[in-house]
């Protein structure tokens, strides 16, 4: 789980334009979906696009989660960095990661980078060329985050755009662990009296109340309080009826301007 960018708070305007085309499928499993559903946490995760760029990304954000990597954000605090290198360990046995694994047990579920600094930083950047270590943190994003979030989505009956809200939502918020993760916001919507289509609701109404959950759970942690990739985003997205995240595609996150056309 990753929240507000590192550079949302510098960087002005970014506009990006990526190749023209119109996604037509209402699954997100679907190749060019599933890359534009990249593309959207990638602008809110790291003010940009280019999510392909994020294998090697490292810092500690302030979150209380210790360290925040890779593609999709995994913390050295929430287990799911400790899962991904043990996996790389599996893949590739002797890598550059490996010595970090008893640490990375010890400070899970903690702030802290014992035993990982100060080398660890420069060494995930180097493991992040290795394409054994980028199908990896594939392969535990999708485990971890994108499957689970589409799966329910579908037994929800949402088509894509649905599909991309819940699955940015677990990216922030996980999954199993309290009232404030992915399950919480689905009950909360539940709760306010909103149905799935899957349940005879309508699916607008749905993932506005879905969002209105949202929206409260980020605001009671001051991580997550800018809800702009709710707000100027996937709202603006459902106000302009793209359940299929039709292109063209423009939004604004963290106060940068984005496109796919």
């Amino acid at each position: 789980m990753k929240t507000f960018s590192r550079l949302a708070a510098t960087v002005l305007c970014a506009a990006v334009l990526v190749t023209p085309g119109t996604a037509q499928a209402a699954d997100l499993n679907d190749p060019a979906l599933k890359d534009i559903a990249m593309q959207l946490v990638s602008s809110a995760e790291n003010s940009s696009l280019d999510w392909r760029a994020q294998f090697g990304y490292v810092e500690d954000i302030d979150d209380g989660r210790g360290y925040t990597a890779g593609i999709i954000g995994f913390c050295s605090g929430t287990g799911d960095m400790l899962d991904l290198v043990r996996l790389y360990r599996d893949w590739k046995p002797g890598n550059v990661l490996e010595k970090y694994l008893p640490a990375l047990e010890r400070v899970n579920g903690t702030p802290s980078h014992d035993g990982l600094d100060p080398t660890f930083q420069n060494d995930w950047r180097t493991a992040a060329n290795d394409g054994t270590f980028q199908g990896a943190q594939e392969h535990e994003r999708d485990r971890v985050y994108f499957n689970p979030a589409v799966n329910r989505a579908k037994q929800d009956g949402v088509q894509a755009l649905g599909q991309f809200i819940y699955y940015d939502a677990i990216v922030m918020h996980g999954d199993g662990w309290g009232d404030l993760d992915f399950s919480g916001i689905r009950q909360r919507a539940l709760n306010s009296g909103a149905r799935p289509s899957a349940q005879g609701g309508d699916e607008v109404q749905w993932l506005h109340a879905f969002l209105d959950a949202r929206v409260w759970t980020m605001k009671q942690e001051p991580a997550h309080e800018e809800t702009s990739r709710v707000d100027t985003a996937q709202r603006r997205f459902l106000d302009e009826g793209k359940l299929n995240l039709e292109r063209p595609l423009q939004w604004h996150v963290y106060g940068d301007y984005f496109e796919i056309s």
